[in-house]
């Protein structure tokens, strides 16, 4: 039977996607956010009905209040009719502008950096058996956030979790773009020593195995091919793994502009979408991908949406997508701002490093078991 899980700031569902791909059930999840909300409800359902040859699924998101509004009583009486389960999980990624690079550095004052504080609060409440909380990676790498973050996992620890925490970039797991996100994951302590097969001290790290995959290993090291003319068709350099390049994703794999969502893009209106060379990252906006090589982190604002490597335009809503690793089954409603979408799309896990961790977690609970 598969582990039920419990989704808070599921946003548009991409961390939710890959759990589920992973073999987990998602059967309560939390947004308040209702562009979000649309977004979940119209593009979940639209890739779970894929999966069902008989009916059409209708997702739904479980709960719309703000975390800050939530008992711990009420979620579980909401998520489980009956008594809560033995294993059970919970899965989120608190707003994370007071501790990103480009935000205000507001940190755990900040009025989404105290979400963090109530979602921590909220776990040791509700008792799971595991989470995973998601989060950037300047929560880690800023000293004035890991003192926050710091204490924040102690927290955890004094509730009987035994807590990890890495930062993993989604390149080296598969996904055609440079992504560090930072993951802090807990297990009750006598499951994690018991899946460890050592005992742990209270504040140890280091126990859990975190995904990797060895031949994309150091991959931003390899020899990338550098800027090339627009217009022009660079060669495709054998030393590169193809799948870590964005060529794939916009065109390898199918036209995408023959799919949903495939034709929504910011209309050009500007010479330099003509004048800016394939592959030329290095200006604060126009950044023109090149189509092998990886994408910038995909973290789109004020229509700054990257350039397509041949075609004078930015990406396409689909095309974005794609670099983040989400199924084209899954489709985002026509009736919505294109900056909404893009923010939505920005925001989420990559599907596919949500499924590599996913799955890392799914063999660590059946060592816990066995």
């Amino acid at each position: 039977m598969a582990i039920p899980v419990l989704s808070f700031f599921t946003g548009g569902g991409l961390f939710d996607l890959g759990f589920k791909q992973a073999g987990f059930a998602i059967c309560w999840t939390n947004e308040n956010h209702p562009p979000f909300i649309a977004v979940y409800e119209h593009g979940m359902s639209s890739w779970l009905s894929s999966l069902s040859k008989f009916k059409r699924v209708n997702a739904k998101i479980s709960n719309t209040s703000s975390i800050c509004d939530l008992p711990a009583r009420r979620v579980l009486k909401e998520a489980f009719a009956g008594p809560r389960p033995s294993t059970f999980g919970v899965i989120g990624g608190p707003p994370c502008p007071d501790f990103s690079n480009g935000g205000n550095h507001a940190g755990g004052n900040g009025s989404n950096g105290k979400l963090t504080s109530v979602f921590v609060d909220m776990l040791c409440s509700l008792k799971p058996s595991f989470f995973v909380i998601e989060n950037v990676p300047g929560l880690h790498y800023f000293h004035m956030h890991r003192e926050f973050l710091e204490r924040k996992i102690c927290q955890l620890q004094e509730h009987g979790y035994a807590v990890d925490y890495q930062i993993l970039n989604a390149l080296e797991l598969g996904v055609p773009q440079n992504r560090e996100r930072l993951f802090v994951i807990g297990f009750k302590r006598l499951m994690a020593q018991r899946a460890a097969g050592q005992r742990l001290a209270a504040h140890e790290h280091g126990w859990f195995p975190w995904p990797e995959i060895e031949t994309y290993a150091g991959a931003k090291l390899l020899p990338w091919p550098k800027v090339s003319p627009f217009g022009k068709k660079p060669a495709k350099p054998d030393e590169v793994p193809i799948e870590l390049t964005v060529y794939p994703a916009l065109l390898g794999n199918g036209d995408p502009e023959k799919v949903a969502n495939g034709d929504e893009y910011f209309n050009p209106y500007s010479s330099r979408f003509k004048e800016v060379q394939e592959g030329d990252v290095t200006g604060k906006s126009f950044k023109r991908l090149h189509r092998y090589r990886f994408s910038p982190t995909a973290w789109y604002g004020n229509q700054e949406v990257h350039l397509h490597p041949w075609k004078a335009r930015r990406l396409s809503v689909r095309e974005a997508l794609r670099i983040q690793s989400v199924p084209d089954e899954y489709v985002l409603p026509k009736d919505m701002s294109l900056s909404a979408k893009f923010k939505m799309v920005c925001n989420g896990v990559p599907c596919l490093m949500a499924l590599h961790l996913a799955g890392a977690v799914q063999c660590f609970l059946k060592k816990a078991t066995q």
